[in-house]
């Protein structure tokens, strides 16, 4: 199938067209896929936009470098988050690839972006791409007095395996100096951690 039309799949409602035309972009991309998929993030047409974030995540590691200098540049909140998304996307599609570095500080660059969406999807994204971003998203935790950062970081934290996570957690749900609602979300997060171990 030809890229426009493929392209014109993307904005499909049914969501099995679209993937399917998510894949077969990926599969049949050329030199002009990945600047047409980024000129999608800024479009009105969710589904359409969503579509490309996806395709941009299917196709991986090639799509990191555009991401990362709209995530970084993009005057618009919409495209940044997008982006934050689509990072998120490769890591989850190609978990056996090292995430790329420049993907990890670019994301923790952006938790410090104005805009909420922007870093709490860039947390979020972080939390997918785990253990290598965790120290990322630890450092950035101690500098923040942002609560609904501190929040998002904390759920990313909870979504990765790994013994220094529980061990933040614990620390931060102890610590009385710290925000309320970031402690409590980091009580709940011990507490399904503890749920999830029980039941294995």
């Amino acid at each position: 199938m030809a890229q426009e039309s493929l392209f014109e799949q993307l904005k499909h409602p049914n969501p099995n067209l679209r993937d399917r035309a998510t894949w077969e972009l990926v599969d049949t991309r050329d030199e002009n896929t990945i600047p047409r998929l980024m000129s999608v993030l800024d479009q009105e047409d969710t589904t359409y936009r969503r579509a490309a974030v996806k395709a941009l995540g299917a196709i991986g590691v090639d799509s990191v470098p555009p991401l990362v200098d709209s995530l970084l540049n993009s005057e618009n909140g919409t495209v940044r988050s997008s982006c934050a998304k689509a990072l998120a996307q490769v890591a989850v599609n190609y978990p056996e690839v090292p995430f790329p570095t420049e993907g990890i500080e670019a994301l923790k660059t952006a938790l410090n972006d104005y805009n909420p969406v922007v870093y709490i999807a860039s947390a979020m994204a972080l939390g997918v791409v785990g253990l290598p971003a965790l120290d990322s998203l630890l450092e950035v935790l101690k500098e923040s007095d942002n609560p609904a950062l501190g929040v998002a970081i904390v759920n990313a934290i909870s979504s990765i395996d790994d013994e220094r996570s529980k061990e933040l957690l614990t620390n931060v749900a102890n610590d009385e100096s710290a925000d309320n609602y970031v402690r409590e979300t980091a009580t709940s997060a011990l507490s399904r951690l503890d749920m999830l171990k029980f039941k294995s």
